[in-house]
């Protein structure tokens, strides 16, 4: 083996979550822990202390998000063209409904006057008589409507017309109750692929996205901000476009009716768009506030309460909680400010569609005393007009919901649109019988550009044989092992597998012959044998028991009441530290992978089975080729190769008696360990 090391930094996070669904996956592989914040190192990255808050959400503009939200529905266009359809169906036979009670209001005053009218004569005959006695205003209304002198109430013609205008609403509510019924299932499955399609991003992105993104604010994105996009869709889009239509047909019967009350009815149409602009555009970045703050309250929540126990140990509650307060504070003031605001269109718009109601009145009251208009019209025409501010009052209250659901699709399409790992090769090679040579050439890479890490290594590690990477903390001991997993792609050089180098390779390929079992544990909700098995999908029970035996499992799991049956959480609350470290272990030996990475696998076990572990860890290693990082130097006193790293640097290698005969590095960590208490300059100058 040789090595070139050149290089100065510290280690950066370990990487944890190998992607789901690999035969040889390690504990922390898996959807449920692809967004957990990494350990073991000081974060790297432009978002390294984000757990403090994220950065103020850059709004993007309103109308480019909205209409790459709609665009989400195509594949749904045939249901929207029905939506549309039905839509369309329901909103034509409720505008066409006013204008036939007119109709009815017409026979009612005709009849009433008519009745009043003297038998025998025609209505121009009437006409002339008003005016005769001097009764102009009279004359002129009888001259506006049709009426049969001595004759009452045609109440035949009267239930006609009524029975008409019930059936034309009855129809249009079956219309809007299909609509809705359709329109459901477009949101819930439209809501569907977009959790389908974030879910497929996550494993997607590098495994540095999860660096610098606090896994709170992950997760509000993914729920809160997809449920609050769900419930936008589902109570704004049917109305919407039900509001447009309503508009467009209201108007058209307004202008058939009259065109000067038409026109005053329009006046309300700009005045309500620019109150409606004005507040939205104060509103708008409010609601990106609230939901940015949503997200970060999430995030010290969720990590308050996963790391409860240190928060008691360390006295830390009286901090939490004033965190706590003011980032709820910040909460409660992006959200009282953006409801509030948003708030003030419905009242403003329906004042305005009040003024507008008013003057219809009277210049519907004059036409109709001058004989221009029939009663039933003015009466129809006051319907459209309350139709006609309706739908902007609703797209008034809707402006809120609308807001705050645009400004959650801005934060989820910052997701969809993060920067992704690289692509996988297009003639991607495989390795038939994978012998676990290892290979490192003139590898370069830097967490940050202006921070070197690893410079020009080379090493190699032969099959079968067990390497082990010592040196303090931060020295890259997990780096090396994380550069080997593809977890981080290389700024230069390249890593070679039995001499095909590993970025020719498709991760799924490297991972399933790779099995790695970390010092932070990670099990799944479900039982002690389906964690197991997630080492390798369709293992027989007999398998199952071999590794668990193998790896004193099967000590501890017989004294459980259900045994391999035994449900466990996904943080497996109801095991020790130690038995959940075992479980992970049995996993990775069930995978029984040719490249085999232990990063402080036995640090959660005591004494005495840490002794057995190693015996079952020997003969998993046996024939494969292993990485072992380990702090407790006795774990690997027989390891084949020992590396002392310091700054991402091989500073020493060889095996632990040579290592301890030259009197190096190594000989000064082992001491710290085994022969007692050094001074602490001593030990200073050691790391």
């Amino acid at each position: 083996m040789s090595t070139q090391t050149p290089a100065n930094g510290q280690t950066p996070p370990a990487g944890q979550t190998p992607p789901a669904g690999k035969a040889s996956a390690a504990p922390g592989s898996g959807p449920a822990r692809i967004a957990n914040r990494p350990q073991g190192g000081a974060m790297r990255g432009p978002g390294a202390m984000m757990g403090a808050g994220m950065p103020a959400e850059k709004s993007l503009t309103f109308w480019p998000s909205a209409k790459r939200l709609v665009d989400q529905l195509r594949p749904e266009r045939g249901f929207a063209l029905l939506v549309v359809l039905l839509t369309i169906a329901s909103v034509s036979f409720s505008v066409v409904g006013p204008k036939i009670l007119g109709n009815a209001t017409n026979l009612i005053f005709e009849g009433i006057i008519g009745k009043n009218l003297p038998a025998g004569i025609t209505q121009e005959q009437a006409i002339e008589a008003a005016r005769a006695a001097g009764n102009d205003g009279f004359a002129a209304l009888l001259s506006g409507m049709t009426v049969v002198p001595g004759q009452g109430i045609d109440f035949d013609r009267l239930g006609r017309v009524l029975l008409f205008v019930l059936g034309l609403y009855v129809m249009a509510s079956l219309a809007m109750w299909a609509q809705a019924y359709v329109l459901n299932g477009v949101v819930q499955r439209t809501a569907y692929r977009l959790r389908r399609d974030i879910e497929d991003k996550l494993h997607r992105l590098p495994l540095s996205y999860f660096d610098t993104v606090p896994r709170g604010e992950l997760l509000s994105r993914v729920t809160n901000d997809i449920d609050n996009i769900q419930q936008t869709m589902q109570q704004t889009f049917s109305q919407l476009l039900s509001s447009i239509l309503t508009l467009v047909g209201v108007l058209g019967m307004m202008l058939w009716i009259s065109p000067l009350l038409a026109l005053v009815a329009l006046i309300s149409v700009p005045l309500s768009m620019i109150v409606t602009a004005v507040i939205a555009k104060r509103s708008q970045p409010l609601f990106i506030e609230q939901w940015a703050q949503t997200g970060r309250l999430n995030g010290h929540i969720e990590e308050v309460y996963t790391g409860h126990a240190l928060v008691k140990v360390f006295g830390h509650q009286q901090e939490s909680e004033q965190t706590f307060e003011e980032r709820n504070q910040a909460l409660y003031s992006a959200s009282a400010g953006a409801q509030f605001l948003s708030g003030i269109i419905m009242p403003a718009i329906q004042f305005i569609g009040n003024l507008n109601y008013v003057f219809i009145a009277v210049i519907g009251g004059l036409r109709v005393a001058s004989g221009s208009m029939s009663l039933g019209d003015v009466q129809a025409f006051i319907q459209y007009s309350r139709q006609f501010s309706q739908p902007l009052t609703q797209v008034a209250s809707m402006s809120n919901l609308l807001q705050s659901g645009v400004a959650s699709a801005e934060r989820v399409f910052e997701l969809l649109d993060a920067p992704e790992q690289s692509p996988e090769p297009a003639q991607p090679v495989r390795i038939a019988a994978a012998q676990g040579r290892v290979a490192f050439e003139n590898v370069s890479f830097r967490y940050v550009a202006e921070t070197p890490l690893i410079e020009r290594l080379s090493l190699v590690a032969a099959p079968g044989q067990s390497v082990a990477i010592v040196g303090p903390t931060g020295a890259g001991k997990t780096t090396l092992v994380n550069l080997i997993m593809r977890f981080y792609e290389l700024d230069s050089g390249r890593i070679t597998l039995d001499g095909i180098d590993i970025a020719t390779m498709t991760r799924d390929d490297l991972r399933e012959e790779i099995g790695m079992v970390l010092q932070d544990t990670w099990l799944f909700g479900g039982t002690i044998r389906d964690n197991i098995a997630y080492g390798r999908p369709g293992a027989t029970e007999d398998e199952i028991h071999q590794a668990a035996q193998a790896t004193y499992v099967d000590r501890f799991v017989r004294g459980l009441p259900d045994g391999y049956d035994t449900v466990i959480d996904d943080e497996g609350s109801n095991l020790s530290t130690g038995e959940r470290q075992l479980i992970t272990i049995a996993r990775a030996f069930l995978s029984a992978p040719s490249l085999l990475i232990l990063d402080e696998a036995t640090s959660s076990v005591d004494t005495r089975t840490e002794v057995l572990v190693q015996k079952a860890m020997t003969a998993l290693r046996s024939d494969r080729t292993s990485f072992v990082i380990a702090h407790r130097l006795s774990t690997i006193r027989d390891a084949d190769l020992i590396l002392v790293m310091q700054h991402g640097q091989i500073v020493e290698q060889g095996t632990h008696d040579d290592l301890l005969e030259r009197g190096g590095e190594y000989a000064a960590l082992y001491n710290a360990q085994f022969v007692g208490a050094v001074d602490d300059e001593e030990l200073a100058a050691s790391v």
